[in-house]
C-alpha cells in the first residue's frame, strides 16, 4: 500500500527539512535533584535553567529516554504545584519487571540531562480565589502524585475549598509523601484531612485495614458530611483501587459524572465508536483517508484497517505526540471534527470527553473516509 502523506501549504523538500527540526513541545532538562521517598520510589526535580516551563497542577511530564538502544517514553505525573514549588518534579515508583522505572529509580542521578514533551494532561481543574468547594480524592501508591499537585495549589489559591484524601497503601513503608501530606494537613488549619488504608498494618495501627472498600469509602464521606456536598470527586491509582471504587459508586449511589480518574495502567479493552458531529456514511472496508490537524499543519494520509491512526503517522515520521500508546495517558488526544473512529481502549477519556469527540490516535481507526482529527 502507498500512503499519500499531504503537508499543507508545504513541498516535498520543505517537509523533509521540517522533520528535522525540533519541535518546541520537546525540550531537554537537567536533573536538579533526585529524592528518596520511599525504598522503591524517587522524585526527580528538573532544573528550568531560566526556560518557563507553563504546567498546571495534576498535570503530567512524559520522559523520553535511550535504554538498551531503544528510544522509550514513559508518562509520570507532575508531584510539584506551579503555584509553591520552584522546580517541576515526577515521582517515579518501582514496577517489578518495569524497564524505565527500575532504570530512573536505580540510575538517574543530578546533572543528567533527560528530552521531555511539554506537560499534558487534563486531569486538573479550574482554580479561582473566591470558590468554595468540597472535594474528594481518591489516591492509591503512587497515584498519590498528580493528588498531591491538587491540594498544593488548591490549599493555596482557594482558602475557602476543604480536600478529604483517602490514601491506599499496601503498609506504612510504601506510603509515599508521608511527612509532606502531615504537613499539609497540620498547617491547613482544617481544610485538608488525610484517611490512611493499609493492606498490611501494624498493632497500633488507628486507621483503616485492608483493601479500600465501599464500606470504608461509605465511612469516611460519613465522617466529613459536615462540611456540605462534595463538588467533585478525583482518583488515581492501580487498576484494581479505581474498579473497587468505581463500584462503591455504583453501591452508594454516588454520582458518576462527578468523578474524574487518572490512569497509566491497562483495564479491560472496551471498543467504542466516536461520533463527529456530522459524520459520513461512508464505512467500506479498506484503508481510511484522515487528516489531522497539529502545531498549524495539516497532514493528510491513509490508514489500513489493521493499524492506528497514530501507528501510519510515525510510520510515515509525522512526529504527533504519543506515549503510552495504549490509550491510557492521553498524550495523543485530539478532537474528531468530522468523520467516525473506532477506539479499542477508552480508560483515558472521561465520559464528557467522548461526549464531546475527543479520540486518542494511539488506539483509534478511523471507519470513514473524512475523518478531521485536531490535535493540540
Amino acid at each position: 500500500m502507498v500512503f499519500n502523506l499531504f503537508k499543507k501549504g508545504s513541498s516535498s523538500s520543505k517537509q523533509a527539512d521540517d522533520k528535522n527540526k525540533p519541535s518546541s513541545r520537546y525540550f531537554s532538562l537537567k536533573v536538579k535533584e533526585v529524592v528518596r521517598e520511599t525504598n522503591d520510589a524517587v522524585t526527580v526535580y528538573f532544573d528550568p535553567a531560566g526556560r518557563e516551563i507553563n504546567y498546571k497542577p495534576g498535570q503530567f511530564f512524559t520522559l523520553i529516554m535511550n535504554i538498551d538502544n531503544q528510544s522509550i517514553r514513559r508518562s509520570y505525573s507532575l508531584c510539584t504545584s506551579p503555584d509553591t514549588d520552584e522546580f517541576p518534579g515526577v515521582t517515579v515508583k518501582r514496577v517489578e519487571g518495569g524497564l524505565v522505572s527500575n532504570y530512573i529509580n536505580s540510575e538517574f542521578r543530578a546533572g543528567d540531562e533527560i528530552e521531555l514533551m511539554e506537560p499534558m494532561g487534563v486531569f486538573t481543574t479550574d482554580i479561582s480565589h473566591n470558590q468554595e468547594r468540597n472535594l474528594v480524592f481518591f489516591g492509591g501508591g503512587s497515584g498519590i502524585t498528580p493528588l498531591m499537585a491538587l491540594s498544593k495549589s488548591i490549599l493555596k489559591l482557594e482558602p475557602k475549598t476543604k480536600i478529604t484524601l483517602l490514601y491506599a497503601n499496601r503498609d506504612t513503608d510504601s506510603i509515599i509523601f508521608k511527612s509532606k501530606l502531615a504537613e499539609l494537613e497540620n498547617t491547613s488549619d482544617g481544610k485538608f484531612k488525610v484517611f490512611y488504608v493499609l493492606e498490611t498494618a501494624p498493632e497500633n495501627w488507628i486507621g483503616y485495614r485492608g483493601r479500600l472498600t465501599p464500606g470504608i469509602i461509605g465511612d469516611v464521606l460519613g465522617k466529613v458530611s459536615d462540611q456540605g456536598e462534595v463538588t467533585e470527586y478525583f482518583m488515581c491509582g492501580p487498576e484494581g483501587m479505581m474498579m473497587a471504587i468505581s463500584t462503591a459508586f455504583r453501591e452508594l449511589g454516588l454520582p458518576k459524572e462527578k468523578l474524574r480518574k487518572e490512569s497509566f495502567t491497562a483495564g479491560t479493552p472496551e471498543a467504542k465508536t466516536i461520533d463527529a458531529p456530522v459524520p459520513s456514511a461512508n464505512t467500506a472496508a479498506g484503508a481510511k483517508e484522515v487528516k489531522v490537524i497539529y502545531d498549524g499543519e495539516e497532514y493528510s494520509f491513509a490508514v489500513e484497517e489493521d493499524k492506528t491512526i497514530l501507528e501510519t503517522a510515525l510510520e510515515l515520521d509525522i512526529d504527533l505526540p504519543f506515549s503510552c500508546q495504549s490509550g491510557l495517558c492521553t498524550a495523543c488526544r485530539g478532537k474528531c471534527l468530522s468523520g467516525k473512529v473506532r477506539m479499542d481502549e477508552m480508560e483515558g477519556l472521561s465520559d464528557s470527553e467522548i461526549e464531546e469527540g475527543y479520540v486518542l490516535t494511539c488506539v483509534g481507526h478511523p471507519l470513514t473516509n473524512d475523518v478531521i482529527i485536531e490535535i493540540g
